[in-house]
């Protein structure tokens, strides 16, 4: 286990970017994965891999890019390694982050899958409101620690690992019918 991890923090070293945005879409497909196979038993027969592929792409395309560049702006906008300057950053997240990043997850999801413009807002209308309820539950309390403790190179991937979880209830929430 040593091994990997030593290549993955010297390929962090010499490619952030590309390494950050690879590992949140490979999370965000493992999460698929856990969502299909866990939660909605759908079994390997009936594994949705189309599913999988779009919930990846929007890891790579979206997730990644737009959290790996979300975290260097914060650390442009809000300087320091204090836990005030921690609170900052984790309020800046919650509440001018978090709510249009899920809003704009469930519709691209949604757009990708196939559904018409009203369907999708139908979507968004009917579970936006729990999903970033929830989102608050977990949020916050990691991304403080985030905030404070993990040097910028590796929170967006400690948070893809932590992320798991979360994008499977997040794959669950924007396929589900």
């Amino acid at each position: 286990m040593i091994l990997p991890w030593r290549v993955y923090q010297m390929m962090m070293v010499k490619h952030p970017w590309k390494v950050q945005i690879l590992t949140a879409g490979t999370l965000v497909g493992c999460s698929d994965v856990i969502s299909q196979q866990l939660i909605e038993q759908q079994g390997w027969a009936n594994h949705d891999t189309k599913r999988t592929l779009r919930m990846t792409t929007v890891g790579l395309t979206y997730v990644g890019p737009v959290l790996g560049v979300w975290y260097k702006l914060l650390d442009q906008l809000v300087v320091g390694k204090s836990k005030t300057v921690a609170f900052k950053k984790m309020l800046l997240d919650q509440f001018a982050l978090a709510p249009s990043f899920l809003a704009c997850f469930l519709a691209l999801t949604g757009f990708l899958g196939g559904h018409s413009r009203e369907e999708v807002w139908l979507k968004l209308k009917k579970d936006y409101k729990d999903t970033l309820i929830s989102n608050y539950y977990i949020w916050p309390t990691v991304q403080m620690l985030n905030f404070y403790f993990v040097p910028l190179v590796y929170r967006l991937p400690l948070i893809q690992v932590v992320a798991l979880m979360w994008n499977t209830y997040l794959s669950w929430m924007a396929n589900k019918i």
